[in-house]
């Protein structure tokens, strides 16, 4: 844990599943209660017995008996979304997993997974960042009580993206709120009802940089000001 960041994002995929077992060996000492462990199973194991199997792996990897929350990577069309939901309420059932949900899902097919189990959906893990807001898709999570989890919050390329009116108004709040750039991004999307974010974080500085973000409130007229860039 550094300095109060309890949730680890992760997956299977992630160097071929090399990423979970760097994310095991660095929290093997701390307190497992107090961590919020997220992995994802990759697309091409979606089938029942696949899921299972994929899970079984991850949690010997991270080195812990359950996770926090279990993500469906991307969909899979060749796969009954129906037999990989069912996987993820059997292992939910015996504890091996706490919640379930989904990552890159069209709107659509977010309503489809959420009829198709008695389950909540508890989140929809999606690129969210200035230049793509889906109003539709965190509209729906707002209203179902559902989690928009925002990756690429602060836009690889913002510099060379976003147009210069546009990087103007971001530079002038940056100035207000004596912020970077990045941190006014991030506490534009938590200002949000129902969005969390997960931000890269490389190195120490970048994690100092994330946690400064928290320790400020942006008023309504601006998080209104970005709402529109």
């Amino acid at each position: 844990m550094s300095k109060g960041i309890t949730h680890i994002d992760t997956a299977e995929y992630y160097g071929g599943g090399h990423t979970e077992e760097i994310v095991g060996k660095a929290i093997k000492n701390l307190n497992r209660k107090k961590l919020f462990l997220t992995s994802k199973v990759w697309t091409s194991n979606l089938k029942y017995n696949d899921v299972i199997k994929a899970l079984e792996n991850t949690l010997k990897r991270l080195h812990t008996d359950y996770l926090d929350l279990y993500l469906i990577h991307y969909p899979n069309p060749d796969i009954p979304l129906e037999e990989t939901l069912k996987a993820l309420k059997e292992l939910k059932k015996h504890g091996l997993i706490k919640n379930f949900g989904v990552s890159n899902f069209s709107l659509d097919l977010l309503k489809k997974a959420q009829k198709l189990t008695e389950n909540t959906i508890v989140t929809n893990q999606v690129e969210y960042n200035l230049l793509k807001k889906d109003k539709e898709m965190l509209k729906y999570c707002q209203e179902n009580n559902i989690i928009l989890t925002s990756y690429k919050p602060l836009i690889d390329s913002i510099k060379f993206r976003l147009p210069d009116a546009k990087l103007k108004i971001l530079e002038q709040l940056s100035k207000k709120y004596n912020k970077t750039k990045a941190q006014i991004i991030i506490n534009w999307l938590i200002s949000q009802k129902n969005i969390i974010t997960i931000p890269k974080s490389s190195n120490k500085k970048h994690i100092d940089e994330n946690i400064e973000a928290l320790d400020f409130k942006l008023a309504e007229e601006d998080i209104k000001k970005l709402d529109t860039l």
